[in-house]
């Protein structure tokens, strides 16, 4: 793919899919490589949330206190959280439908540990299976520190992203339509959606922890068919902020993707 920053400068593993959204890719690096998913988890979330055929506006509550894998009991600490409007409920009650909203565009934790208790670790596993993810995997809540210190742990691919954002874009999902929205409704733009001109039509989510940064979705082109980009970094360069080095590097990557666009069919 031209237009490329130098990935081999990078430090540590970057792995890159991009490719129509019916595939196969028309570039990829290290794309079936696992990384640890970070918030990108969310959207296998999502896609069982749909697929369990729940009741997406049935009030359920809102807590901070879950069983872990282990069995040991866990809770979200506020301020390692994204979004204070899922917190303010606690105590309270909420429908799923709104949880996943928070969880995908403003990524709130405390939405999706809500979420996979409802829907269970199984579901999201056929989630993953349905549209044909090799290696990701969803194997515990996040914040469950007893589950992390015994290495179970979430890990995505670049390609296994991939197949699950082509799947939604394809309709192949239940639900993909209102997913898809939701996706498209995702307000933190600081990497993958910096590297496209303002205003593109973007479905997508990312994911940050230290020594993280991921990015994936659908992209729109109004002159040229839509296309899947995913991008999974495991760096120093990624130091948590919006402005890292990392950041940087997703955002590179999806302007040489918009750049190829009309090759990328």
């Amino acid at each position: 793919m031209r237009h490329l920053p130098d990935l081999d400068a990078v430090p540590g593993l970057v792995s890159v899919w991009c490719g129509p959204i019916a595939g196969p890719p028309a570039y990829q690096r290290n794309a079936e490589a696992t990384h640890y998913a970070a918030s990108t988890m969310k959207v296998a979330v999502l896609a069982a949330l749909y697929a369990g055929g729940h009741d997406l506006d049935q009030e359920v509550a809102v807590h901070n206190e879950f069983t872990g894998v282990t069995g040991a009991t866990f809770g979200l600490k506020r301020r390692h959280d994204q979004d204070d409007e899922v917190w303010r409920r606690v105590g309270h009650t909420a429908t799923p439908r709104w949880l996943a909203a928070r969880m995908v565009t403003h990524s709130s934790n405390l939405a999706t540990n809500l979420l996979l208790e409802r829907v269970g670790l199984p579901a999201v596993d056929r989630s993953w299976r349905a549209v044909g993810a090799r290696h990701s995997a969803v194997r515990r809540g996040l914040g469950d520190t007893a589950a992390a210190d015994a290495g179970i742990t979430n890990e995505v691919t670049a390609a296994d992203l991939a197949r699950l954002f082509g799947a939604i874009a394809r309709g192949e999902l239940a639900g993909s339509d209102e997913m898809l929205a939701t996706l498209l409704d995702q307000r933190r733009t600081e990497d993958l959606a910096a590297g496209l001109p303002a205003g593109t039509r973007v479905a997508h989510k990312n994911g940050w922890v230290m020594g993280v940064r991921h990015g994936a979705g659908v992209v729109f082109p109004a002159d040229a068919p839509p296309f899947v980009l995913a991008v999974c970094l495991t760096t120093p360069w990624a130091l948590n902020r919006t402005d890292d080095k990392a950041c940087q590097i997703v955002s590179r990557i999806a302007g040489a993707a918009w750049e190829n666009r009309h090759d990328l069919g």
